[in-house]
């Protein structure tokens, strides 16, 4: 089946010129067939089986390249507004420890149905979570048509605090070999399922929770397996002191030192890289994963709302550092991720072109996909995937229409979006993704909520309440 779709704004991906990217193409053609994109141009010189008219900007799908799908959704109204200076104002050490032993499996399993829901109605079509309860994940994501990259995380330690003031590690280095094994027989459980659309990758969840050994393991695993890698690293200044502690060396320093960096490896959000003024510690951390071909993803919001910024996108990208975007946690809109990305890389710098639209919107795309070994995504050109986003044209939101990054990037909502297709196929339509309903998810998290809620007495340090550790915006009224 081929399918032509007519519209006003495409954004098409030119390869064959020294300067190689999207490019804005106005009254033009994207032909489908099957799975594939076969033109895309002013004129249509193929035959098609079905012709459809639109009034929409298409564009690629966004890959967001850090996700958790089991769990985000529980984060909403938790640590936004809370006092965490003993802790740098990361959110690891009090918040999420508690919030995890509060999850069980069919809670996680709530959160993954309205995750895959989220990120799809936002025009995010491939996205990379690392977690628990991934096989579920994996069916979901069939299910429900997006494209997706699966991993469960695994760590030879983990961190707490105990007195609210000190982290500790618990240390169980068995855990972690048990870890990478169920790791690598996921990925070759799922591997090429529902036309390639579902594979696996590697995740030792953090540099500071894992041996030098197991991250050495989980690199050679990758690479045996020819999947991606990724672990957290450079993401809180917790993390940093301890690793300078540990080593003398920065998290990026001890990564490159054991051979960890590379074309194939995701960093989770590098932040805290010297340079940075939160740091004050002297090296060329940016070189290092410019030399190695490592990518990052940023997830900018996640930090903004502790009041920490990565400084900065720019910087990062005029050193050579291969930036890519991710969700995260809660909003898992790449909507937001590209808009903050923006908007924070502007005030870091001090300069409004400092981080444009376009940087961002080609780092959710390309560079996504190339962090991935994926040339075939994030781009609107013959051979790539059919991953393709509607954009409405004449919307609040989006009217007046002269520049659709721009407009995508800094007003759109994911209710400017039409339909999404993945693989060709449609998998939003009219504000609906197929196989999940948007009122059923959004109860199932509900009930997540407030089973954690309910449960933080339990597994908080201390036995604070959940009012008591987070106080309500305002007083309840009498």
């Amino acid at each position: 089946m081929r399918t032509r779709y007519n519209a006003p704004w495409i954004v098409s991906f030119d390869g064959d010129t020294p300067d190689p990217g999207h490019r804005l193409l106005r009254d033009g053609c994207v032909v489908v067939e099957d799975d594939r994109i076969v033109h895309v141009g002013r004129d249509c010189p193929v035959e098609v089986d079905r012709t459809v008219d639109t009034n929409a900007v298409i564009t690629p799908g966004f890959i967001s390249t850090h996700a958790h799908l089991n769990e985000s959704p529980a984060d909403k109204s938790l640590g936004e507004d809370s006092d965490r200076r003993q802790f740098w104002s990361t959110s690891l050490i009090d918040i999420l420890p508690p919030k995890g032993a509060a999850l069980a499996a069919d809670t996680m399993r709530a959160c993954a149905d309205f995750s895959v829901a989220e990120h799809l109605l936002a025009g995010c079509t491939t996205v990379l979570h690392m977690g628990a309860q991934s096989a579920y994940v994996a069916d979901v994501a069939e299910q429900a048509g997006i494209r997706a990259y699966v991993a469960e995380s695994f760590r030879s330690a983990r961190w707490l605090t105990r007195d609210g003031r000190r982290v500790d590690y618990e240390w169980d280095e068995d855990a972690g070999w048990r870890g990478l094994e169920k790791a690598t027989e996921l990925v070759k459980s799922v591997q090429g399922r529902a036309n390639g659309r579902i594979t696996g990758f590697l995740n030792p969840a953090q540099v500071d929770t894992c041996t030098r050994e197991l991250l050495t393991a989980s690199a050679a695993a990758a690479q045996e397996l020819d999947v991606p890698l990724t672990v957290h690293a450079a993401q809180s200044m917790v993390e940093f002191l301890e690793m300078t502690r540990r080593h003398g060396r920065t998290p990026i320093e001890w990564l490159d030192d054991i051979g960890f960096l590379g074309p194939r490896t995701i960093l989770g959000h590098a932040i805290f890289t010297t340079g940075s003024p939160w740091v004050n510690f002297a090296g060329d951390d940016l070189g290092l994963l410019a030399r190695s071909g490592t990518a990052v993803a940023h997830s900018a919001w996640v930090f903004a709302r502790n009041g920490i910024a990565l400084e900065s996108f720019a910087r990062y990208r005029a050193a050579g550092v291969r930036v890519a975007l991710g969700t995260d946690t809660v909003s898992q809109s790449m909507i937001e991720s590209c808009r903050w990305a923006a908007i924070i890389g502007k005030i870091v710098e001090r300069r409004s072109d400092a981080v444009t639209a376009a940087a961002v919107f080609t780092a959710a795309t390309v560079d996504g996909a190339d962090a991935i070994g994926r040339p075939d995504l994030g781009r609107i050109a013959p051979g790539a995937k059919a991953d393709l986003v509607f954009w409405a044209t004449d919307t609040m939101n989006m009217s007046p229409l002269r520049d659709p990054i721009r407009n995508i990037v800094y007003y759109a909502q994911p209710a400017d979006i039409g339909s999404v297709l993945v693989d060709g196929e449609p998998v939003v339509e009219d504000g609906e993704v197929h196989g999940l309903s948007r009122s059923q998810v959004a109860a199932g998290v509900q009930a997540v909520g407030e089973s954690v809620w309910k449960q933080w007495p339990d597994v908080d340090w201390a036995g604070r309440t959940i009012e008591e550790h987070f106080p309500l915006s305002y007083p309840a009224a009498l």
